[in-house]
C-alpha cells in the first residue's frame, strides 16, 4: 500500500505548496501587514511611559505564521492573550480596544479568506485521502471516509456495520475481516475505526469484487420512480428500458438493481468486479457489462500479471475463507448483502483477500437459516454468497492452472538449445 502517512493525509501539509502554485499567500491573514520579505510585523504596544513594547511571539504567530487546520484564525481571537500581556507590561485597555478595531476593519476580507481556506482544505483532504487509501476510489463513496491514526481508517458510522464488526471480532471469521477499534467522534461526526488493510503492502494492486447474487435488501423495494436511475440505465444499455419506462423517463430502484445484476456477472456467477487499481496507479472501473467466465478469467490474469504465486495465494485464501464461512455462527445467522471481497497484492509477491462492507448485512429472524447457495426469490432472503465464492474459486483455479502451463512452456523453450 501506499503506507498510511498522516502527513500526506492531512490537508495542511501540502496547502502552502498548492497555494504558492496558485499565486496565493496563506502564510498570513488579510488585514495584517508584512515586511518586504514576507515576514509579518509584530504589533508593538505603547507602555504608560510612552515607550514601545515589542509584540510577543504569540502575536506574531496570530498575525501571520503557518496555517494549521485546527486553528480558527478569526479576528480578535487572540484578544484575551493580548489583554493579559498588557496587564503584565503596563498597557492600557484602550490599547487593546484600538487593536481590536484594527482587526475588525479587515474582518470582511478575513471571512472571505476563511471560505477560500475551507474549500482548499476540503479539496486537498479528498486528494490526500485517495492517495493514502486508494481502495476508496473503487468504492465510489470517498465522502464516507476520513484518515485516522497510523494503521487505522475512519468510516462514517453505520450502526448495522458497526454491530457486524463488533460481533465478527468474536467469530471464527475474524482473520478475514478488518480489525475493529471502536467508535470515534470527530468534528461532530461519528466514525467506525477499522484496521487499514493496506498497511503492510507497498503500492499494491487492488480489486473490489461485490459478492452475492444481489446487492439490495428486500426492504429497499419501494415503488418510487427515479429519473437518475433511468439515466444510469440508458447510459450503459440504451435499449434496456421498456416502452412504459421510456415514456415515464424513470424507473424504481429494485428495477434498476435487478437490471444491474443481470447485465453483470452478479446474476450469472454470484459476484461482479467493481473496480481495479493497479500498483502503477492505473484505475479501471468499466466492468458494468462483464459477465462471462472468459471475460473474468482474462481480467484476473491481467490484474495479477499472470503471476502464479499471486493467483495461488488468492485461491488458497478464498478456499480457507469458504471453509470458515461454512462453520461461522455469524454467517449462519445473517443475510449478507452488498458486501465485497478486497483483493490486494504487491510487487514483492504478498497477496491477501478480505471481507469488507457490512452496511447491508442484517441478522435473520429467529429460526431462519440460509443456504447461501440457493437462487433468490422474494421472501427467502437468500444472498448467494457461497455460490459466488464457489464460482470465484473455480475461475481462480483455472487462471492459476493456465498460468502454470504457460510458465512451464516458456521454461521449456528457454532451456531448449537454439538450432
Amino acid at each position: 500500500m501506499l503506507h498510511s502517512d498522516p502527513a500526506s493525509a492531512s490537508p495542511s501539509a501540502p496547502l502552502s505548496r498548492w497555494a504558492a502554485s496558485a499565486g496565493l499567500d496563506v502564510s498570513r491573514r488579510p488585514g495584517h501587514p508584512a515586511d518586504p520579505t514576507g515576514t509579518p510585523f509584530r504589533r508593538n504596544r505603547q507602555g504608560t511611559d510612552g515607550t514601545e513594547i515589542p509584540g510577543s511571539p504569540c502575536e506574531a504567530r496570530s498575525a501571520g505564521g503557518d496555517f494549521a487546520p485546527n486553528e480558527a484564525n478569526v479576528p480578535g481571537e487572540d484578544l484575551p492573550r493580548e489583554a493579559a500581556e498588557d496587564s503584565e507590561g503596563g498597557g492600557t485597555r484602550s490599547d487593546v480596544v484600538s487593536r481590536r478595531q484594527v482587526d475588525e476593519e479587515g474582518g470582511r476580507r478575513t471571512k472571505t479568506w476563511k471560505k477560500i481556506q475551507t474549500m482548499v482544505r476540503r479539496t486537498l483532504f479528498i486528494v490526500a485521502l485517495k492517495k493514502s487509501y486508494p481502495w476508496i476510489q473503487l468504492s465510489g463513496h470517498s465522502e464516507n471516509f476520513a484518515p485516522g491514526e497510523q494503521g487505522v481508517v475512519l468510516k462514517r458510522l453505520c450502526e448495522s456495520e458497526q454491530r457486524c464488526l463488533e460481533n465478527l471480532m468474536a467469530d471464527v471469521l475474524r482473520p478475514f475481516v478488518p480489525a475493529y477499534h471502536g467508535v470515534l467522534e470527530r468534528d461532530g461526526e461519528r466514525y467506525v475505526q477499522m484496521e487499514d488493510l493496506l498497511t503492510n503492502f507497498r503500492s499494491p494492486s487492488i480489486m473490489d469484487c461485490k459478492i452475492g447474487l444481489r446487492t439490495y435488501l428486500e426492504e429497499e423495494e419501494k415503488p418510487v420512480l427515479r429519473a437518475d436511475l433511468f439515466n444510469k440505465m440508458i447510459a450503459v444499455e440504451p435499449n434496456a428500458p421498456t416502452p412504459q419506462e421510456r415514456a415515464r423517463g424513470a424507473i424504481t430502484k429494485p428495477r434498476y438493481m435487478q437490471w444491474r445484476e443481470a447485465t453483470s456477472s452478479s446474476a450469472s456467477l454470484g459476484f461482479r468486479i467493481e473496480g481495479i487499481k493497479k500498483g502503477d496507479g492505473t484505475l479501471l472501473q468499466d466492468f458494468k457489462k462483464t459477465k462471462t467466465c472468459k471475460q473474468i478469467l482474462k481480467i484476473f490474469e491481467d490484474f495479477t500479471e499472470e503471476k502464479r504465486c499471486i493467483l495461488q495465494q488468492y485461491r488458497q485464501r478464498l478456499i480457507e475463507m469458504r471453509s470458515t464461512l461454512e462453520v461461522s455462527p455469524f454467517f449462519m445467522s445473517h443475510e449478507v448483502i452488498g458486501s465485497s471481497l478486497l483483493f490486494l497484492h504487491d510487487h514483492k509477491g504478498h497477496a491477501k483477500v478480505w471481507m469488507i462492507d457490512f452496511g447491508k448485512t442484517l441478522p435473520l429472524p429467529p429460526g431462519q437459516v440460509l443456504n447461501h447457495r440457493l437462487p433468490w426469490h422474494e421472501g427467502n432472503r437468500e444472498d448467494g454468497y457461497l455460490w459466488g465464492l464457489d464460482n470465484l474459486i473455480d475461475i481462480m483455479t483455472e487462471a492459476a492452472s493456465q498460468t502454470t502451463v504457460e510458465e512451464n512452456v516458456n521454461s521449456t523453450q528457454a532451456s531448449s538449445p537454439r538450432r
